[in-house]
Parts: structure tokens; sequence; C-alpha cells
């Protein structure tokens, strides 16, 4: 493993870290139970004027590489909240709960421990399966919605297809690499740019070592402990907020289609956007035209 000073993902940390303080957001850790510390950023300073956002990430790396462009961009306009999930970055628990809904439960927890009593939230992949289940069971705290590249109809053939098409044996190989071929297959699938595929392997390995490797079994127990995608059966109650779906053209983790069959599932106010040109991950693809699609979403009267 190489040193800090030669890691590039360890220096892009630390300029990552610097979008988010910049951006006037400090990070804090705080018991949300007796077993559930959860890591998060939030406003260094509180403006009561600003309306609350919450982002949410995805599998993979802590959300201080999926959000950065989001941060720097609503900053301004939000008090932003960015929570780690458990058993991602600080955040982990005592408990044996491993589910998408106890993640829900804990952010929650933690939303209502800081005094934040409405919010709207964006989470993308494993963090829109979070967000879901938030405004599922917190209706009169959630104002407005946003589900990015998230297949929260996943069905047990979805998962067995995904790894089929990224040459794999198994789901975890994929979303916890831990090879650089593995890394390569990921890339493969979330990124619409074939020119990342041809990253050098010491590359990878440092990617992996810094992003993938921490708390790899715990999170192994988190793709365990999903309560979709065990059947081939939907069951999905219907938001009551207003629901933006936002979707990579080229998404090759959750298809176009699970997207337009999630929009006549999930609620009565439900739209669908689509990003051209981008795969999984369009916040950070494309993540101009990601930012403009939410902003007027959330400032639309309802």
């Amino acid at each position: 493993m190489a040193p800090s000073f030669l890691s590039f993902a360890s220096l892009y940390s630390f300029y990552l870290r610097h979008c988010f303080t910049s951006s006037g957001l400090s990070q804090k850790s705080i018991n949300v139970g007796d077993d559930t510390t959860i890591h998060y950023w939030a406003p260094t300073q509180l403006c009561q004027a600003k309306p609350n956002l919450v982002f949410i990430h995805g599998f993979g790396p802590v959300s201080l590489w999926q959000w950065r462009q989001q941060v720097q961009f609503f900053a301004p306009d939000f008090n932003l909240y960015v929570p780690d999930l458990i058993f991602f970055g600080d955040s982990t628990t005592k408990s044996s709960e491993r589910s998408e809904i106890f993640q829900a439960e804990s952010v929650a927890k933690l939303l209502e421990t800081l005094g934040v009593e409405k919010y709207s939230l964006v989470g993308t992949s494993y963090g829109g399966f979070v967000s879901y289940h938030i405004a599922r069971m917190f209706p009169e705290r959630v104002e407005k919605v946003v589900v990015a590249s998230s297949g929260v109809n996943m069905k047990k053939k979805n998962n067995e297809e995904l790894v089929k098409k990224a040459k794999l044996e198994k789901i975890d190989d994929l979303m916890l690499p831990q090879k650089p071929s593995d890394l390569r297959a990921l890339l493969g699938v979330a990124v619409s740019k074939r020119s990342l595929l041809m990253i050098p392997d010491f590359f990878l390995n440092d990617l992996i070592n810094k992003l993938f490797a921490e708390n790899r079994n715990r999170k192994m127990e988190l793709l365990s402990g999903l309560t979709i995608g065990h059947d081939d059966a939907v069951n999905i109650s219907p938001l009551q907020q207003d629901v933006l779906l936002v979707w990579g053209d080229k998404d090759q983790v959750f298809p176009l289609e699970m997207a337009k069959d999630l929009q006549g599932l999930i609620g009565k106010n439900v739209k669908l956007e689509i990003v051209k040109n981008t795969s999984h991950v369009p916040q950070i693809e494309n993540a101009a035209e990601f930012n403009k699609i939410i902003k007027n979403f959330l400032s639309a009267s309802p």
C-alpha cells in the first residue's frame, strides 16, 4: 500500500474535504441511540430562512466522494445535511440490524436529534432505497423526494442479470471490489465513459484500499440484509410526497425500464427526468444537468 502522500485517493480526499468546508459545512459524529453513531456533514452556521436538504449516498465510497458537486451547488440556497450511512466511514452500530429500513430509521433519528423537523431528500442507488423508506415512514417530516438511479422496485432477477452483465460470480464482488478487475467491472456498469476502463492497476488498487476495503464484511451483511430483491415480487407502498426520479439513459445497474415501471408504482405525483449520455452516476457524469433538474423540482410549487 502506498503512503498517504503518494496516494491519489488520500490526496483527493483532502480536496473533497476542502470543498465541503468551503461550502459552509463541518463534519461531526453523534449518537442516535444506545448502539448507533452517525458521522455527518451539516451547516457550520444554520440559516433558518433556508429549506433543509438531505443527500444520501449509494453503496461504495463515503458521501464525501459522491456529492461534492451537489454540495457546492446547493449550499448557497439550502441547509445541507450529508450523512454517512452505517458502516461507511465513521458511522457504526452495535445493533444486529442490517436492512436499508434500519439505515432509514437511523438517518431520521439523526435529523430529529439535530432538530431538523422538515426536509427534502435526495438519495442515489442504495441511498435511494433509504430515502424511499424515510419518506414512507415519516411523511409528516419529508417534503419532497428525489430518487436517483435507484431500483426500489428491484427483483431477484435484476441482481442476477447485473452480475452476469459484469461477468462476475456474485454481487459482493461487484459492489465491494477486492481487485482491479472487480473495480473495472463496477466502472463498466456504473459510468458511460469507456476510457476509465484503461486506468492502471496500481491506481485501482489505491482506490480499493482507501475506498472499499474498510468494513467490507459488515457491508456484505448490508447487501444480504436488503429487504428488496430477494424474489421477483415487488412490494412498494406509494409515497404521499411529490417524487422526482432521475436516471441516466445508459444506466446498466438499474436500466431505464425500471425507472419507467417505478414511476407508476411509487406515488401519484411522480416525475421522471432522464439525463442523456450518463450511466448509474449522473450526479457525477453530468452534474450541471443533474443539479438543474433537482433545483427546478425543489423550487416548484406543490
